[in-house]
């Protein structure tokens, strides 16, 4: 490989897209499939044709900004997919606009996951359909979920009935450094790439604890202890980094080599062999890739804190994260969110020392909560999830809200994943993702009657039809409209 293909290459594969001014056209295509298409092929996008944001104008419900106070009774316009208005006060429906009247009714930002394995571990749970974990090696960087994510899977359906618009979808945590995972919105799509959110960076898996080392412990691999696991981290980074500088050595020479007058072209420099692993590595420690960390207990997260210090790259979200509690305020200091169920506790030994109270400690803190599902089924009851560890916090006598807990799986949410500038948030200027709910949304009583994912209306509930036909035919009598 000549020297310019390759710094065009490894310029390709860390150059990831950005949320500003991206609007809604789709993201770069990665390097691997810019080096299999021909010259003038039309772009591998895959973006679905069929869909059709409404102009609409939702007046009379109370709005729950997550950026604000509520707004009782007011008006919340969305053209051409982004929001345009929101006010207390009446707005003139503009020509064309369909008005829907929904006193009575609550409006909330699109609800939005940091964990999720849909299409990863899709339904059916069968084995044929296991693709989250590349379980061959204790570090897989160069692999992303992008490349499992089976589209049809229901679960995507009934989260969007759940009220999600947002969702990052993981690999799973039996690696140290699982790989890439993906944002995408609640668009159907024939492929991954299809939903994949527009301009948002993608994350990087990585795990500690018992995951790791019970796998490769009991094949009597590294790593087989806690130890174990911050060697491979550390080895691993290591290599990324001195793998770096030979890509910059690289490229001093070759600069030096095309300024000399009648060079040899037979000592041209020679370029390090491309490891796309480590260009990940290299591209999280560079802060354009996004460092997720599945943990659980409070000494290893500062070991974690300590790896990103050590090696310069900066943790994103702590994931599970049940002892998040005891170090709220290095968490807070070093604004490192946390991504964290209401009350999953006890199923494994690092997980056994969780406290009810841990979303609301994190946010009187003054650090990121944010509830996420984990789960094909926690997904669709999100709202649920954050009233459960909200009223913990209440009876516990911390000192939260409402809007904090609306923010726990929304505007923090949206931060954690590198788009809280586009959307998680009802302001004038991002994303028409808006759900309709038939009551407060912290209510375990409430349902979203409509969705809205870039003013697109991708649920309503008065409506028939889903998105995937595979359980079209499994589904009991009596039971087709059944939708959680």
């Amino acid at each position: 490989m000549r020297g310019r293909e390759f710094l065009g290459l490894c310029a390709l594969a860390l150059a990831l897209p950005s949320c500003a001014g991206e609007g809604a056209s789709g993201p770069a295509v990665e390097p691997l499939f810019e080096m299999s298409r021909q010259a003038g092929a039309p772009p591998l996008n895959f973006a679905p044709t069929e869909l059709a944001p409404q102009d609409v104008l939702l007046v009379g419900a109370t709005i729950l900004t997550a950026a604000g106070p509520p707004i009782e009774g007011g008006s919340l316009l969305i053209q051409g997919g982004q929001i345009t208005a929101v006010s207390s006060e009446a707005i003139e429906a503009p020509e064309g606009v369909r008005v829907v009247d929904l006193k009575g009714r609550f409006l909330t930002p699109g609800l939005i996951d940091t964990h999720s394995h849909l299409g990863v571990y899709p339904a059916p749970h069968v084995e044929a359909h296991s693709d989250g974990n590349e379980a061959t090696a204790p570090t897989t960087p160069e692999v992303s979920v992008e490349h499992a994510i089976w589209p049809q899977d229901p679960g995507f359906w009934r989260a969007v009935a759940g009220g999600v618009t947002t969702q990052q979808v993981l690999p799973g945590s039996a690696n140290v450094i699982g790989g890439r995972s993906l944002t995408i919105k609640s668009h159907p799509g024939i492929s991954a790439r299809a939903m994949r959110f527009p301009g948002a960076p993608q994350g990087l898996k990585m795990a500690c604890g018992e995951n790791p080392k019970r796998l490769y412990g009991s094949k009597g691999r590294q790593p087989s202890t806690r130890m174990g696991n911050l060697a491979v981290w550390r080895g691993a980074f290591q290599s990324a980094l001195e793998y770096g500088q030979a890509v910059e050595r690289f490229e001093r020479s070759w600069l030096e080599w095309e300024r000399q007058e009648g060079r040899d072209p037979l000592k041209e420099p020679a370029a390090p062999k491309r490891d796309l692993g480590l260009e990940t590595l290299l591209a999280a420690m560079r802060g354009e890739i996004l460092v997720h960390v599945h943990c659980y207990r409070a000494d290893e997260m500062i070991q974690v804190l300590e790896l990103a210090e050590a090696y310069g790259f900066s943790v994103r979200s702590l994931h599970h994260a049940v002892e998040a509690y005891k170090i709220r305020d290095v968490l807070a200091e070093w604004q490192v969110s946390v991504s964290t169920w209401a009350d999953w506790w006890g199923f494994k030994m690092a997980a056994h020392d969780a406290v009810l109270e841990n979303a609301a400690l994190i946010s009187a803190a003054g650090g990121r909560a944010i509830i996420h599902s984990d789960s094909s089924v926690g997904i669709q009851r999100l709202n649920q999830e954050a009233a459960k560890a909200y009223h913990a916090g209440l009876q516990a006598g911390i000192e939260v809200t409402e809007e904090d807990a609306l923010r726990w799986i929304t505007l923090n949410a949206a931060w954690a994943l590198g788009v809280d500038a586009v959307t998680g948030s009802l302001e004038v200027g991002k994303m028409g993702d808006v759900v309709v709910w038939d009551g407060p949304p912290l209510s375990v009583y409430a349902r979203p009657v409509m969705v809205f994912v870039d003013g697109v209306l991708e649920y309503d509930r008065a409506a028939e039809g889903r998105w995937s036909d595979f359980e079209v035919y499994m589904l009991p009598e009596g039971l087709e409209g059944e939708t959680r």
